[in-house]
């Protein structure tokens, strides 16, 4: 395996966006720079449309598993840096592939770019130059200009010349923040993370909103729930999580005598909470893991009846998908396994045997003008909302006022 001196990084959609790439590219800057904080002898900065990252000694692979994560970034090459001179790009271009014994026994071609135009080769001359005596020392490998397994790409400047091959799959979409922010309703269940991860992956920052109900629910479903959080910080750096106390409300909307209707009204409970946490925080949307028709408050009639309780837009990134696309991602993103320990949520209690997959919007509102300290009970729980910042493999410490915690009451 070469040692690596750089990491190139390309970006993807943002080369679309016109007058606002420049503010895309220096969002996703920020967020590489964030993540490289671990590693503190690299350098990076952009240029034309990429992110160079230089490594100075630190660990190219470790470093790459970090950087996929960054949204708006379409793939990383692995960079070795010679001096371009002819000799040297040759003796180094030869070694570079020799030093990938994989590779034998395979196709190749070698696509020179000449961005320095003082170099005395033209980049016709310049794949030959230095296909001749990779193919002299590598048994087995065959040129193949049109379909080849390893195109070593030679990309020549002044001050020196960029030697690579590899092209690893980065996150793509658009950089975090750039489209805004949104509040994720965040169960312990596979499909919420996920919607998260989709939500960030098109650009907004996003802020866990949590509904947990003691004694009903245990600290384990909380800490899965963080460690849930957590698994999404890797992808955004850090993460706020909102924890909502559910308890009060539950229990008035499960003495409420409609049994059939609780799932919906819990909902809509937890929608006008996850409001007003949008509203103090700056966020614009909301943003859930509904996937149509997969459960009973997941039909067309129960999503209208349930979103008309926020007058913010409610996002649904899975709306569309099927359980077994969700699930890939799940195993995709690093979530699958935390979401299907048997720790139960707020969202499991108090099932009804038959609950309503087709709710009349008329007789919900009523039931809720009914129940009198409903009102009250949903500013309590905002007002008891417990609030960590979660960062990637921190242990979240409630004594301490240091980060990674931060606490905040809503009054």
């Amino acid at each position: 395996m070469p040692d690596y001196d750089l990491l190139l990084l390309r970006f993807g959609e943002i080369t679309l966006k016109g007058r606002n790439r420049s503010r895309f590219e220096k969002a996703a800057l920020s967020h590489v720079k964030a993540l490289l904080h671990a590693f503190p002898r690299t350098e990076a900065w952009k240029d034309y449309g990429r992110i160079y990252v230089v490594l100075n000694g630190e660990p190219a692979q470790q470093i790459i598993q970090v950087l996929k994560n960054v949204f708006g970034v379409m793939s990383i090459c692995p960079v070795k840096i010679v001096p371009s001179q002819l000799d040297d790009i040759i003796a180094a271009a030869t070694s570079f592939i020799q030093d990938r014994p994989e590779i034998r026994e395979t196709t190749f071609k070698v696509s020179a770019r000449r961005v320095w135009k003082g170099f005395p080769y033209s980049s016709l001359e310049m794949n030959k130059l230095v296909s001749k005596p990779i193919l002299e020392s590598v048994p087995g490998l065959t040129v193949d200009v049109h379909h080849p397994a390893v195109d070593l790409r030679v990309e020549i400047r002044e001050e020196e010349t960029y030697l690579y091959s590899e092209v690893i799959r980065a996150a793509g979409g658009f950089p975090l923040g750039t489209n805004g922010k949104a509040m994720l309703l965040l169960s312990g269940g596979i499909d919420s993370p996920v919607a998260g991860w989709s939500a960030m992956r098109r650009g907004l920052e996003i802020e866990c909103v949590h509904f947990h109900s003691y004694p009903f629910t245990s600290k384990k479903a909380e800490e899965k729930v963080i460690d849930l959080a957590r698994v999404l910080s890797g992808y955004a750096g850090k993460i706020k999580i909102h924890l909502v106390p559910f308890t009060e409300i539950q229990t008035v909307l499960a003495q409420s005598g409609h049994d059939n209707l609780i799932i919906t009204l819990m909902r809509r409970s937890m929608l006008r909470i996850a409001t007003r946490l949008a509203e103090n925080n700056g966020a614009l949307a909301l943003v859930t893991g509904d996937s149509l028709g997969q459960v009973a408050s997941q039909t067309l009639s129960s999503m209208n009846v349930i979103g008309r309780a926020t007058n913010l837009p409610l996002l649904r990134p899975l709306v569309m998908s099927d359980k077994e696309e969700i699930i890939n991602t799940a195993h995709q993103i690093g979530t699958y396994d935390l979401s299907i320990l048997p720790y139960e949520d707020c969202c499991t209690l108090f099932v009804p045997k038959s609950p309503a997959t087709n709710p009349n919007l008329n007789v919900v509102e009523r039931i809720e003008s009914s129940l009198t300290q409903l009102d009250g009970l949903i500013e309590e729980a905002v007002k008891g909302t417990e609030t960590l910042l979660i960062q990637p493999g921190e242990a979240i410490n409630r004594d301490s006022e240091e980060e990674p915690v931060v606490q905040e009451k809503w009054f």
